[in-house]
């Protein structure tokens, strides 16, 4: 996050390079929030990112759905809820090795009907 530091735990388990893999959602929140002190056009921001403005708009507004990134018209930005990002990144790479370990389709056989929805 912008303290530009992780949990220790999440150093140890990682791969060596798995800090450079990231998808377009990551990469997206992880420039928002390196450059928390500006709010920025989608379009600039896919041109920095190397992705299409289409996919962009997409994503920051399933984020802002979230309450991930805040937005005025037409500028997006990181939350200011430094809290609920860390939570948010946690609870994906949480999902991220439940995945790998279990398997997609495994997960999806575990869920019940008094799981709860994460938004």
């Amino acid at each position: 996050m912008s303290s530009g530091a992780i949990d220790i735990d999440e150093f140890e388990d990682a791969d060596a390079n798995e800090f450079e893999e990231r998808n377009d959602t990551e990469r997206i929140v992880l420039f928002l929030d390196e450059n928390d002190d500006r709010a920025w056009k989608a379009a600039v921001i896919a041109e920095r990112l190397g992705l299409e403005t289409d996919a962009v708009s997409a994503i920051l507004s399933r984020l802002k759905e979230r309450e991930l990134v805040r937005h005025k018209r037409p500028y997006w930005a990181i939350t200011a809820d430094k809290e609920r990002l860390q939570s948010a990144y946690r609870l994906h790479r949480h999902h991220e090795t439940a995945d790998d370990q279990c398997g997609e389709e495994r997960l999806e056989a575990l869920r019940t009907e008094e799981m709860e929805e994460v938004q």
